[in-house]
């Protein structure tokens, strides 16, 4: 049985879907952490919502989740345990440190297991990647981010654009920067950002005062 990708990590434009997965633990960076996948059905959802499996598919894996709850809470700490890595592994890389070679473990399993089922399909008016399963497998929707970290890690280009928000509080959001000038140093201009300029404000105002 084929399954065509319905997201395909080799394509430049989607290789940020590895830090979204990372970015799926908010304040990543800080001692309080905030979990948006907190379960099996969670990932699912996420996944659909990024175009990583279909409906359809989103559908029959929550379906054998509910048929296989053990497999399916082994698959999601596997997820945990990749999205780990990743963040761990481009958190310092944008920092300028060498990562551990450990974390490079996961996301090399899930590699050599996905690159073992992918295949080049021939559609009507095209090619395309796809994956040679036998029925949608719990952990399909590891296969594209797995791949795109691969990809992100090897790229000379896009590696060094990736950041990590400067938030002193921990925020921890990791982001490629496609500014001209390699200026991007917030999750978003209008919160990490806007902060960090009122901070640097009222630290001005106060100085001015104790002057």
């Amino acid at each position: 049985m084929g399954i065509l990708f319905s997201f395909d990590p080799f394509q430049p434009e989607q290789i940020e879907i590895c830090l979204d997965f990372a970015n799926t633990l908010r304040w990543h960076a800080s001692d309080h952490p905030e979990e948006k996948l907190p379960t099996y059905p969670d990932l699912v959802k996420w996944a659909s919502e990024h175009g990583l499996v279909t409906a359809d598919e989103a559908q029959a894996l929550g379906e054998m989740a509910h048929q296989h709850p053990d497999e399916a809470a082994q698959t999601f700490q596997r997820a945990v345990n990749l999205r780990e890595a990743i963040y761990r592994i481009f958190s310092a890389k944008a920092h300028g440190q060498l990562p551990a070679q450990a974390d490079l473990d996961p996301i090399n399993a899930a590699v050599s297991e996905v690159l073992a089922k992918a295949q080049v399909f021939l559609t009507a008016n095209d090619f395309q990647w796809g994956w040679v399963v036998d029925s949608p497998a719990l952990d399909q929707m590891l296969w594209p981010i797995a791949l795109a970290a691969a990809n992100l890690l090897t790229s000379g280009e896009l590696l060094p654009r990736v950041g990590e928000c400067a938030d002193d509080r921990g925020c921890g959001w990791l982001f490629l920067d496609r500014s001209k000038n390699r200026s991007r140093q917030w999750c978003d201009i209008n919160d990490c950002g806007n902060r960090a300029k009122q901070k640097r404000y009222y630290e001005r105002v106060r100085r001015k005062k104790q002057a």
